[in-house]
């Protein structure tokens, strides 16, 4: 892939001071160490080493990763070892695409009660599918669930919601059989929609009855009880969007469409088209509209406040693996389904699984895989970048 006409990092470095000078008092720690992070990402301030190749003698000074899940530049790597690992737990069955989304009158919640509000999205959504899918009327088996959170709208503006990858089909409650779902879509999304909602907004007023939500900043109108009930009874009257995939082929699909959304950001640098030093403009799908491709324009402190509405709490797990693929069962729960499912379900393809990438570097002049020769701290690269290319 060609390198990008313009990257976040550039837009942090030419407007990050103005941003952080209007945006200090509501900026979080998280937020600060993301912000620094990929403002230094591969650049001297985080050191770097010296590559040799072995055969042509050529040289070269690169410069160290930041490594932060928000970083565009450093997701990659993660990435593939994450998909490596995922491909000795992929079933040989099709899989189904469900996301589950929250109205977005419960956005300032989001931004106020981050941790919270993620972790009763993953919750709400779990239940909700396996309690459907054990009802005995739709599935009657036990499900597994892998879980991918993400914050964002394609125009940066947040839009949470939850990506799950499902097997096509579960255990029997006896878990002597694997049953397969009878509906085109796994389970109906109208039945799912109804009892997501009613599970979300149930976990919301508890926590709202234990004083756990904090209601301020733009949440703050919901500290008086009538207007949080208010907010509730429109919520309840509304349609709340579940999105269902049909089934799509086996784990070679499964892994390449999985890879599209795990290790994400709130956007990617091959999106950005332009920066002027003022203004950046990127690339956008307006899915309200049928998903038409768009361009947008926004000035760089708005760019990087929509940017940062993204950064999760510290340790906050946005992957998560739920029911019969839970951590906790899964070492038991992987062989059973292997000798329950049939070995070569219709509609899996004969190809090979892809291999996970490797992170070695080739020289640029004859393509061998160069070595690191010598590690450098941050202060000490500005005397040692003279006379060597750098990457």
């Amino acid at each position: 892939m060609s390198r990008p006409a313009v990257e976040v990092a550039d837009i942090l470095r030419a407007q990050g001071q103005r941003f952080v000078d209007r945006y200090r008092s509501s900026f979080g720690f998280q937020q600060i160490k993301a912000f620094r992070a990929i403002q230094n990402c591969r650049t001297a301030a985080l050191g770097g080493h010296l590559d040799a190749c072995p055969q042509c003698g050529h040289q070269a000074i690169s410069y160290n990763s930041c490594r932060n899940r928000h970083c565009p530049k450093c997701q990659t790597q993660a990435r593939q070892r994450w998909l490596a690992a995922r491909q000795r737990e992929l079933l040989p069955t099709r899989y189904f695409h469900v996301v589950f989304t929250v109205p977005h009158e419960l956005n300032v919640l989001a931004l106020s009660s981050a941790r919270l509000f993620y972790n009763l999205l993953f919750t709400a959504t779990a239940a909700t599918l396996l309690e459907i899918a054990a009802d005995p009327k739709h599935l009657g088996a036990e499900i597994g669930i892998l879980s991918i959170l993400h914050t964002w709208g394609q125009n940066l503006l947040l839009h949470p919601h939850l990506h799950c990858v499902i097997p096509a089909g579960g255990f029997a409650l006896d878990r002597t059989t694997w049953v397969k779902p009878p509906y085109p879509f796994f389970l109906p999304v109208k039945v799912l929609s109804r009892v997501f909602r009613g599970k979300f907004l149930a976990g919301l007023k508890r926590l709202y009855r234990r004083h756990k939500l904090r209601c301020a900043g733009p949440a703050s109108a919901l500290a008086d009880p009538r207007q949080f009930r208010r907010l509730l009874r429109s919520l309840y009257k509304q349609d709340w969007v579940v999105s269902a995939k049909p089934a799509w082929g086996g784990p070679t699909q499964v892994l390449r469409y999985l890879g599209r959304y795990t290790h994400r950001v709130a956007i990617s640098n091959h999106r950005l088209l332009s920066f002027d030093g003022e203004r950046v403009t990127f690339r956008w799908k307006d899915h309200a509209h049928g998903s038409q491709a768009r361009i947008m324009t926004l000035a760089a402190v708005e760019f990087q406040r929509r940017f940062f509405l993204h950064v999760l709490p510290k340790g906050f797990v946005r992957i998560r693996h739920l029911g019969c693929l839970a951590n906790r069962s899964r070492s038991h729960s992987l062989p059973l389904c292997r000798k329950l499912l049939p070995t070569a379900p219709p509609s899996q393809s004969s190809d090979p699984l892809p291999p996970p990438q490797t992170a070695l570097w080739h020289c640029p002049h004859c393509g061998s895989v160069v070595a690191i020769v010598q590690r450098f701290k941050p202060g000490e690269l500005s005397s040692r970048c003279a006379g060597f290319d750098s990457s």
